[in-house]
């Protein structure tokens, strides 16, 4: 069984087979990770490049990290100080990158679609690493690898996701990745920051957030943008905190063994208390560490695809 696309856009092209594939891939990558020497020759010889037009720290690094450890070879393009910036379009700058041989091209962009755009042009892969507020299909990965380690699989887990679903590739990726493994997912959050046709099959909208994490197997918390402040999407960060931010008192509503997600970065004090991220509930360091190891399943799976 292999990834039937030529490109990862979103996890609504996945089906369980493929996602289990995955999952399973990365379970037996994580145990390289745990070596002193981290580092095996799977991808010698492949090439990837890193195409970052937004920031980011975990899922650049954790791309990075990953090709270094199968021994690809890596190239991070920044693209304040590229062609980028004297006017370049994204076709023109994939077609050179393919003119110099890559094999896989990793993309994160402000505008939906950029990624799927892209892999039109190229005969190289393209991975979605976010693209505006559409998918981010390897976040949604690690995030359900984490859920799978803790809990053992997804059928009936009831799923919170809390917080700026408007505005949330993580929110959607998940949304499709979860309710495909069988799961039933909650959204919550203020009205303003809620998508409208979001109902569906398992998947449940509500305003209340005692409501949402009320017997929850886990609670996935979004970093709200601060930016969205100052556009009026809610009164203030503190109302916003009193309402929607996961507290000790809220999170005693959830099951007793009811795991805790984010993204990342936190605002702490904001989604969530300090206490909360620091429980032994948290799984946000395992996060970390899982997405390295998604990351490495997706560019062994791909590029081996490829070669077949």
């Amino acid at each position: 069984m292999r990834i039937k696309a030529k490109d990862l856009i979103g996890m609504d092209q996945l089906d369980r087979e493929q996602i289990g594939l995955i999952l399973q891939t990365a379970k037996e990558m994580k145990t390289i990770l745990k070596r002193d020497i981290k580092k095996v020759p799977t991808l010698r010889g492949k090439s990837v490049v890193t195409l970052f037009f937004e920031p980011s720290t975990r899922t650049r690094t954790s791309f990075e990290l990953a090709a270094k450890y199968m021994s690809a070879d890596l190239v991070n393009i920044n693209t304040s100080v590229s062609s980028v910036v004297k006017g370049e379009s994204l076709k023109d700058t994939g077609k050179t990158l393919e003119a110099m041989g890559v094999d896989i091209v990793v993309i994160r962009h402000s505008m939906a679609g950029a990624p799927q755009v892209l892999g039109g042009y190229l005969k190289a892969r393209v991975i979605n690493a976010g693209d505006g507020f559409h998918q981010h299909p390897t976040q949604a990965l690690l995030d359900m690898m984490t859920i799978q380690e803790r809990l053992g699989g997804f059928e009936g887990l009831k799923v919170a996701i809390v917080g700026d679903i408007l505005h949330s590739r993580v929110a959607r990726s998940n949304l499709f990745g979860l309710t495909t493994m069988g799961a039933e997912v909650t959204f919550c959050g203020p009205p303003t920051l809620m998508p409208p046709g979001l109902e569906r099959p398992g998947v449940n909208v509500t305003y209340d957030m005692d409501e949402a994490v009320a017997e929850a197997d886990v609670v996935m918390m979004l970093r709200i943008q601060l930016e969205r402040q100052k556009a009026g999407y809610f009164p203030s960060i503190r109302e916003y905190s009193r309402c929607y931010g996961l507290n000790k008192q809220r999170l005693a509503l959830a099951k007793k063994d009811c795991l805790v997600l984010h993204p990342g970065p936190i605002n702490r004090g904001v989604e969530m208390a300090g206490e909360v991220a620091d429980s032994l509930q948290s799984c946000i360091n395992e996060q970390v560490t899982n997405g390295v190891a998604v990351r490495m399943a997706l560019l062994y799976l791909m590029l081996e695809q490829k070669e077949e």
